[in-house]
């Protein structure tokens, strides 16, 4: 029987996660991100129109820190992706609350700076999953 258990909570753990947020909220909410953010897909298609001082955020889910090809990241973002930060919806959550205090506790680095200013002090897991469920996630 504890063979049983241990097969199905295995598979539970091996199966991939999806965003716990509310996709139609965070359609709404996507509207603070797209002064900086775009999300279009891998053949350049534009899903969401927005601006591009901040990277492509189409794929985010299961993505490595600072690694949109061509998108000039500051050195915090991708110490933080070379030290191992994948974003997933904590990460991700994390990151938007406040993006430099984030990457000091990551890194352990009081020098550790973010070229994203704002804050999303709330809604961040609604803002996940509508970019999880636009990117075909």
């Amino acid at each position: 029987m504890n063979r049983i258990l241990a097969t199905a909570l295995m598979g539970l753990l091996a199966m991939p996660a999806f965003a716990e947020g509310d996709a139609e909220a965070g359609k709404k909410a996507f509207n603070k991100c797209k002064s900086c953010h775009l999300i279009a897909d891998p053949a350049g298609e534009v899903i969401v129109k927005g601006g591009k001082t901040g990277p492509n955020l189409y794929g985010i889910a299961d993505r490595t820190a600072g690694t949109v090809e061509g998108f000039k990241y500051g050195d915090s973002i991708v110490a933080a992706g070379e030290n191992g930060l994948v974003w997933d919806e904590a990460s991700f959550v994390e990151y938007t609350k406040d993006p430099k205090a984030f990457l000091k506790d990551y890194l352990g680095e009081t020098s550790a700076k973010s070229k994203m200013t704002f804050r999303l002090k709330s809604g961040a897991e609604d803002v996940y999953a509508y970019i999880v469920s636009v990117s075909g996630e």
